[in-house]
């Protein structure tokens, strides 16, 4: 999504970056990758660290997977969840941190997204995409 002089951004490259920020639009989705920056997980690690369903959660870790954020591997029964790149997934938990700080969470009194998005952490659903 960077420009170059070269190449300035196009259309396709902001849908793909909404797509992007849409996987982290979830605050049960921010939830599972911070604690997949913990290290690895099993679905029922996360079930029981979120106290969710684990539809519910398998439904979010689904999403990330699609996006390309975490991936899995079969360990006896269990799935064990990992991010794809933690490093990654880090800085922007750091950078997302430094840009809440700078405009005071103004975010969150959004009229498009802020009041949406603090509904679904006052009531959680387990159709929350």
């Amino acid at each position: 999504m960077t420009e170059t002089q070269d190449q300035p951004r196009t259309h396709a490259s902001f849908t793909a970056a909404a797509c992007l920020f849409h996987g982290f639009s979830d605050p049960v989705r921010l939830a599972i990758l911070q604690r997949l920056s913990e290290g690895d997980q099993r679905v029922v690690d996360l079930v029981n660290h979120l106290g969710m369903p684990q539809s519910s959660c398998s439904k979010h870790l689904a999403c990330l997977k699609d996006c390309g954020l975490v991936t899995s591997r079969a360990q006896g029964r269990a799935s064990v969840y990992s991010l794809t790149h933690p490093e990654l997934v880090r800085r922007l938990f750091a950078a997302a941190d430094d840009l809440l700080e700078a405009t005071g969470e103004a975010v969150a009194l959004c009229a498009n997204y802020g009041a949406t998005t603090l509904h679904q952490i006052a009531t959680p659903t387990e159709e929350t995409s």
